[in-house]
């Protein structure tokens, strides 16, 4: 009987533990998906609200890995994401036609704004953003450029451009190669102007004398949109999954929760996916 014993107790023990790596591998892996996102929507409190009614719905958890857009495109390249949440639609699409994502779709905008100090020393203050750059541009005022290749990043960029000085911006220009957070802190501190989310700033507790100095511009509209990673790059891809959330985002359900998170009962995002 001992030996006996001594043989079927490693064989046992053997079938439990594979039993175990089972289930570990099978359905507990499959119940989550990453998502390469942008600081924006993450610091504006938008996943902390959208995500937990998206498991409702599937049951999936969703890993959010918030970073500049165009960081948030290349861990996607890399294959160490799922789905992308972001707002470049220019780098959006040549990442869809180089093949790595498999489709964009639109699925709500916000706007940026202009932050700076209340007695807005450069006197930038009103509804054009070029005439406000050139302004900060001739003054060497003092701003607080993301320098994160994020989509703010890319606009701010292509505003600077607009304005004749993207190779003058003045000697107040400073990069800080950090998130909108950091961003809206630095400028807090030192007086800076900043570009913004809007989203981001609503949520934004610490700041200090800052204010909206210029708003309304049509050049300010800030499209998000969501793409599935191709699994064809990367055969790893929960490519199912990652599909559940875009089809849920853009649903009427999915739109109508993005409608639905509002801070002091302002409204955030405006969801436009069936646009």
């Amino acid at each position: 009987m001992t030996n006996f014993k001594n043989f079927c107790a490693p064989a046992l023990i053997h079938k439990a533990l594979a039993a175990i790596i089972f289930v570990a591998s099978g359905p507990v892996l499959a119940q989550s998906i990453t998502m390469a996102s942008t600081t924006s929507t993450e610091q504006s409190g938008l996943f902390g609200y959208l995500m937990p009614e998206f498991k409702k719905a599937s049951g999936l958890d969703v890993k959010v890995v918030a970073l500049g857009t165009g960081q948030a495109l290349d861990m996607a390249r890399r294959g160490d994401a799922d789905v992308l949440f972001v707002h470049d639609q220019v780098a959006e699409e040549k990442f869809v036609a180089d093949g790595w994502g498999v489709k964009r779709y639109p699925v709500m905008y916000n706007d940026f704004i202009l932050i700076g100090p209340k007695a807005d020393p450069v006197g930038t203050k009103g509804k054009e953003i070029v005439q406000a750059l050139q302004k900060l541009s001739a003054a060497n005022g003092n701003f607080i450029s993301r320098g994160d290749k994020s989509g703010t990043h890319a606009a701010e960029l292509r505003y600077w451009k607009l304005a004749g000085a993207d190779a003058a911006k003045g000697s107040g220009y400073k990069e800080c190669g950090c998130g909108m957070g950091p961003a809206l802190n630095i400028a807090a501190s030192s007086g800076a102007y900043v570009l913004a989310d809007r989203g981001t700033w609503l949520n934004f507790k610490n700041r200090a004398d800052l204010a909206i100095l210029v708003e309304g511009d049509t050049k300010l509209f800030n499209q998000y949109g969501v793409m599935v990673v191709n699994p064809a790059k990367h055969p790893h891809v929960k490519a199912q999954d990652a599909q559940k959330f875009v089809d849920w985002v853009v649903s009427p359900a999915g739109q109508a929760a993005i409608a639905g998170y509002k801070i002091g009962g302002e409204q955030l995002f405006f969801p436009n996916a069936a646009q």
